[in-house]
């Protein structure tokens, strides 16, 4: 049996992934915030050993990283030394989900190999963790891959995000209000994110790095409309006009290199995935 270390496993990722390790039969060590600080060597010396750690654990709200950059930067880079750390030590392979790095692209698709731009301080913290990802994995020897979600949505996911702030006013029937509804984001539904962590596991790993997305991007306006039709609502909009800082108004990733090395493809869209949510609400009604 496979044994696998999930960090951040009590998170929005992490609570969807372990469902499904543990359903699939791997042997699962998941550590929390009472395991100590996931960003020290002395935190991951008393893990057990496994053969694979998938390293979620990260400060990961964007406009957050804003006030407070010195925490991004010393939760997701120094965790992420540590990850390694343990992987080299253990023998073992890392999957570290990074996230989308590439600012405002200067092509869509987005392929991996486009050029980075880390255009907010948790991308930043990302975009270095990845770097320490490839030194180890060039110097040391240790196996790992890098996947590259793009916008990722489903139950359980908080309400500071899109997706699930849409549908929870179009459940309360409250007027609907957004800070803009322009930009236009690659939405993956968190099935399918799980999914590509199956197929990197079942594979030799070496360092690879795949976007994983749907391949379309769609309008806040877009998304709006999707989820009130689903609901059969037609609650009044307000856009508040605000921009974002540094805000990137298009994202469409190359999923190319995901279907032709893991054979994996996107099977839920976006409307089935709101479906889903919804549905999941009204089941707690």
């Amino acid at each position: 049996m496979t044994k696998v270390l999930v960090t951040g496993a009590t998170g929005f990722i992490g609570t969807h992934l372990i469902t499904r390790l543990v359903a699939e039969a791997y042997e699962v060590f998941a550590p929390n915030s009472q395991s100590g600080d996931i960003a020290s060597n002395s935190t991951w010396s008393a893990f057990p050993s496994a053969e694979i750690v998938i390293h979620l654990a990260a400060k990961t709200f964007v406009p957050d990283s804003w006030v407070d950059p010195t925490l991004f930067l010393e939760t997701n880079l120094n965790g992420t030394v540590c990850a390694l750390n343990y992987c080299r030590e253990r023998r073992a392979r890392l999957i570290f989900i990074s996230s989308y790095l590439y600012g405002v692209p200067e092509k869509l698709p987005i392929p991996e190999s486009a050029n980075l731009h880390a255009n907010n301080p948790y991308a930043l913290s990302k975009k270095m963790a990845e770097e320490v990802c490839r030194f180890y994995s060039d110097y040391y020897g240790v196996g790992v891959t890098i996947l590259r979600p793009f916008n990722i949505y489903g139950p359980g996911q908080s309400t500071k995000f899109l997706i699930p702030s849409v549908v929870e006013q179009v459940m309360a029937d409250t007027e609907l209000r957004v800070k803009d509804l322009e930009p236009r984001r690659d939405y993956l539904f968190i099935d399918d994110l799980i999914e590509a962590f199956l197929r990197v596991i079942q594979r030799p790993q070496r360092f690879e790095i795949f976007n994983i997305a749907s391949g379309t991007s769609h309008s806040v306006g877009e998304v709006i409309n999707l989820i009130q039709k689903i609901a059969q609502k037609q609650l009044p909009v307000h856009s508040d006009g605000e921009r974002r800082q540094q805000e990137v108004m298009d994202t469409r990733a190359d999923i190319s290199r995901a279907r032709e090395i893991l054979d994996w493809y996107p099977r839920w869209s976006l409307n089935a995935g709101c479906a889903r949510i919804i549905q999941d609400k009204n089941s707690l009604i």
